[in-house]
């Protein structure tokens, strides 16, 4: 086995056994299958078949499913071993096998390390550890993640205040090196927000360039979990900010106010959203209160405005199939 045929594998679901099949396989009884393509390379058979085994206190065979790909250095296959080593409660072993690839320098051990340290009462030394290398991004985030169980809140903010610079704004996730400001920002409002200074975290966070990271908005869900509705409404009505239009609509339907996700999701003119998408979503808020044709309607109207992109059309017939409705009842939409 090879470490990066492995990886590339994983990643791009090429080449291999995909998790969903592998799932699919365990639950119709085909586990001879699930153990034989353990053994011959497929890494979600030999994941899904050391868990299993596991479960069935075969600790020692679990893991001599994995020892071929854990043998490679490959992290995935490491931080799996970890994992169920720290399940079973044997958490000094699963230390051990982190600090072995953290010792050898894979870049991301270091981090990983220091949070299972945390979570395991070693939350100082875990900190300790974190702050020369504060200046990357990742190494920061987790160390605000030990800060918190090792009480070193106020030194964190203290570190990425001073990496916050008045006069500075990013205009794209590339634009700093290491840890840039706007990372700092959210990095610190979260720490502010476990103190229990919301108004400090959200002016804060009013301040970043870059509002969306990963399909969430650090403001829009800090509004949100703190109820403040109308500020979160103001802040999704802004250009842009399709994210925060998102988080409303899930905030109003936790609140029983369907209607009133519908109208986030729609906008001031009342007409569909304009956007993919928030489109779909709509749909699929739609279809979760029994209004399965307005969903429908909703992805016609976004497959006649981008013919030819294929999700849409998928989606468009997915809906279809769900209510029950023929091909006939989407036909139109993809000439």
């Amino acid at each position: 086995m090879d470490a990066a045929d492995l990886d590339y594998r994983a990643r791009t679901r090429s080449g291999c056994l995909p998790p969903e099949l592998v799932s699919r396989l365990l639950e119709r009884g085909h586990l001879d299958v699930v153990e034989l393509q353990a053994g011959r390379g497929e890494w979600f058979c030999a994941l899904a078949w050391a868990r299993l085994l596991g479960e069935w206190g075969r600790q020692v065979d679990a893991l001599d499913v994995l020892a071929p790909y854990t043998a490679t250095g490959w992290w995935t296959a490491v931080v799996a071993a970890a994992e169920l080593l720290e399940g079973w409660g044997r958490s000094e072993e699963a230390i051990e096998t982190l600090r072995a690839r953290m010792a050898v320098g894979h870049p991301v051990a270091l981090r990983a390390y220091a949070r299972l340290l945390a979570r395991h009462g070693r939350a100082a030394e875990a900190f300790t550890m974190l702050l020369p290398h504060a200046d990357d991004w990742a190494h920061a985030t987790a160390l605000v993640d030990v800060a918190a169980v090792a009480n070193r809140d106020e030194e964190a903010a203290a570190l990425l205040a001073d990496r916050i610079p008045a006069g500075h704004r990013c205009d794209g996730p590339w634009c700093c090196r290491g840890l840039n400001p706007d990372t700092a920002i959210g990095l610190l409002a979260t720490i502010y927000e476990r103190q229990g200074h919301i108004d400090e975290a959200i002016a804060l966070l009013r301040r970043r360039q870059i509002t969306s990271v990963n399909s969430r908005d650090q403001l829009a869900d800090l509004l949100a979990r703190h109820g403040r509705i109308e500020e979160l409404r103001a802040y999704a009505a802004t250009d842009g900010h399709e994210v925060a239009v998102q988080r409303l609509a899930e905030l109003l339907e936790e609140h029983g106010d369907v209607e009133g996700a519908i109208a986030a999701y729609r906008g001031t003119d009342g007409t569909v959203a304009w956007n993919p998408n928030s489109a779909y979503e709509l749909a699929q808020l739609l279809t979760r209160h029994g209004r399965g044709d307005e969903a429908i309607a909703v992805m016609r109207a976004q497959a006649d405005a981008h013919p030819g992109d294929d999700w849409i059309l998928h989606a468009l017939s997915q809906l279809c199939l769900d209510q029950g409705g023929p091909p006939t009842a989407w036909t139109t939409s993809t000439h």
